[in-house]
């Protein structure tokens, strides 16, 4: 099978690992088969602040109802060890979501979507312990998330607003990733992609912004699960010096289970 059969394939298919692209690992996809919908995922963060480490594994589960709409909800298990203080463990704020395809334009071996994204997050963590494992507040987001994707390269970008209740500071969220895959094209599908991103955000109240650079290599040995690795380093943390981050290593997969 050669090239063009195989690029026609991709878009036939409809689905990112055709495309030689699987999801960005700290940023949101619009494409919602293949391993981003109808699956597990887990993320597991190590987080080395300044005066404290933290440990967080997420649990989520994305369903996609149908090719332009995708729900799903996520719950962290979280460990906080502050230096010279006691270790708190337990789980921390639940979320669901809903993601809506607005926009999709399919060429050979390549595509642009945009889909909006609404998430609601409760606060199901301890926020009363010391230290917190929730924020004890409502958040409401909703953003939009675009993606370009060929057989080549893959640009993802995300925007949106956190609404917080009990009168705590909204914040406006951005995230850019540049995916890179090192393998031709095949099927079934055996990738090995790069990544090379921002994630920030920006308070609207008391300004609390916060640029990370990421980056992280995710291996595809099938279209069923995926490992991926990454870390996060800041670029700028406008906020107090005893809640500034060090670096944040990241490891996790995704399995396609429906």
């Amino acid at each position: 099978m050669n090239r063009l059969v195989l690029a026609i394939l991709a878009v036939v298919m409809n689905t990112q690992t055709s495309l030689a692209q699987g999801p960005p690992t700290f940023t949101d996809t619009p494409i919602f088969l293949g391993l981003e919908g109808r699956g597990l995922r887990t993320l597991g963060k190590l987080v080395l602040k300044k005066n404290a480490t933290i440990s967080v594994l997420p649990i989520a589960v994305p369903y996609n109802i149908r090719t332009n709409l995708l729900i799903g909800g996520a719950v962290p298990f979280i460990r906080k060890s502050p230096d010279g203080m006691d270790t708190e463990t337990g789980l921390g704020d639940a979320s669901v979501f809903i993601k809506y395809l607005v926009f999709q334009r399919d060429k050979v071996a390549e595509t642009f979507r945009v889909a909006l994204k609404l998430q609601e997050t409760f606060p199901t963590g301890n926020s009363s312990s010391t230290p917190s494992l929730g924020l004890g507040a409502y958040q409401t987001y909703l953003g939009l998330v675009s993606g370009y994707i060929t057989t080549k390269l893959g640009i993802y970008a995300e925007l949106g607003y956190n609404g917080i209740s009990k009168n705590i500071d909204d914040n406006i969220l951005y995230n850019f990733a540049f995916g890179f895959p090192l393998l031709p094209v095949s099927y079934p599908p055996k990738q090995v992609n790069l990544y090379f991103g921002f994630n920030g955000s920006s308070g609207l109240g008391e300004k609390r912004n916060m640029l990370f650079f990421s980056s992280s290599v995710q291996i595809i040995p099938n279209k069923r699960y995926l490992i991926e690795s990454g870390i996060q380093i800041p670029i700028n943390e406008d906020i107090p010096n005893s809640e500034k981050t060090s670096i944040i290593f990241a490891f996790g997969t995704r399995v396609l289970i429906f």
